[in-house]
């Protein structure tokens, strides 16, 4: 029988990408996204369920899964890829935006692997995939919020590993590096106050450093390893995706705390400040 893929935020990016991929190699995909309407071009392919579902609203998420089930059978896999990141120092954002941010990317993750568990664990099997980020391992400055929560999903993806195991579920972590996707857009929020002004050396430093010509990975590159993740057969964890991941995480895993973050300040220029 033909194996089924649901993915949150399937509109554009990581989550596009990974749609086509499956697809592409014969795979039933429940392409999920708040605005359907958006993914028109998934909806053209076959074996392409395009439904609405907002992470933060769960009458979607449960409906999706309903209407998933119904139109394929079963659900194999979850890909977990809705969010966006908050940036800014955490005095300046209103408690609701800060909110907002929580409730995206670690409540509506947990709301939505909620809803196909029972599914995964009737049948006996299935694999749950977290996009996590390099950020769920190391911070940049002003990341408070979006590190937060990718800090959050690599700890509940650790210990859902070893609960599911039981019920024949695996759960796989993806932690991409700089990708090349609209992330800096669309899923981006920036919140600033000038008006506090100990906080905009940092902001100045780092928006400066990222506005240089940073290369960061293509979409296809974290879709392949996702499609590892999910067809490999084994029980590793952690996945990276991208060169810049490899590098990153491979020196904060072998770098005292002091040498990675006094590097980093030095890279970014606030060394100086």
């Amino acid at each position: 029988m033909t194996q089924t893929i649901l993915i949150t935020g399937a509109s554009t990016g990581i989550g596009k990408e990974t749609a086509q991929l499956f697809q592409s190699r014969g795979w039933n995909v429940i392409a999920t996204m708040r605005t359907p309407e958006n993914g028109a071009e998934l909806a053209a392919l076959d074996n392409v369920l395009v439904t609405r579902l907002d992470v933060t609203d769960g009458a979607s998420i449960e409906a999706a899964v309903a209407e998933g089930i119904e139109k394929f059978g079963k659900i194999d896999a979850l890909l977990n890829n809705a969010g966006y990141g908050a940036y800014g120092p955490l005095e300046a954002f209103p408690m609701d935006r800060i909110r907002r941010q929580f409730d995206t990317n670690v409540i509506g993750l947990l709301e939505t692997t909620k809803a196909v568990l029972p599914h995964l664990r009737k049948q006996g099997s299935g694999t749950i995939v977290n996009i996590s980020s390099i950020g769920g391992q190391m911070t940049f400055p002003l990341g408070t919020l979006y590190h937060g929560t990718k800090f959050a999903v690599e700890g509940i993806s650790e210990a859902m590993h070893y609960e599911l195991a039981a019920a024949g579920i695996k759960t796989k972590i993806v932690e991409p590096g700089m990708i090349n996707t609209d992330f800096a857009g669309r899923s981006f929020d920036m919140v600033n106050d000038e008006s506090m002004t100990e906080y905009q050396p940092v902001v100045q430093a780092l928006f400066g450093a990222w506005s240089g010509d940073i290369q960061g990975s293509e979409p296809i590159v974290v879709a392949e390893v996702i499609w590892n993740a999910v067809t490999d057969g084994t029980d590793t964890l952690r996945y990276r995706a991208g060169a810049d991941a490899e590098e990153l995480l491979t020196n904060r895993k072998n770098l005292d705390d002091a040498t990675f973050i006094g590097g980093l300040k030095a890279q970014l220029g606030l060394d100086k400040i």
